[in-house]
């Protein structure tokens, strides 16, 4: 997806939208995510009006993927993509679950499957 399919980017000047203007100028989730948790689509409709980036979220949502990703994927920083996600958690349109316990996030090995992980789909 290039940026003539993005309409808030550009090839040259990146992001046209500030990331804090996303997130309404919040810069904390209303509940706690870690990058490695897992989100998922309920399939629920969330009611009223998404704005882009809750939507991009939301179709990146359709089968379970970490919070990492999905900030990979919407070029936001993590604490925003955090709030995206749980504006669409509060609206019952998407469900975490926490990283495995096994997953430790120090764990060299962890932290290269999560690179691998986005630069397939980058």
């Amino acid at each position: 997806m290039g940026a003539e399919d993005e309409p808030f980017l550009d090839d040259d000047a990146g992001r046209l939208v500030r990331p804090y203007t996303v997130s309404n100028g919040r810069t904390r989730p209303s509940i706690q995510m870690e990058l490695l948790s897992w989100v998922m689509a309920t399939g629920r409709r969330p009611r009223g009006y998404l704005a882009l980036d809750h939507a991009r979220a939301l179709r990146l949502c359709g089968g379970p993927i970490t919070v990492a990703e999905v900030a990979a994927h919407l070029k936001l920083p993590a604490a925003i993509t955090k709030v995206v996600l749980s504006d669409l958690v509060d609206c019952g349109a998407v469900s975490t679950r926490a990283p495995s316990p096994v997953a430790d996030p120090t764990d060299p090995s962890v932290l290269e499957a999560v690179l691998h992980g986005l630069q397939r789909r980058l």
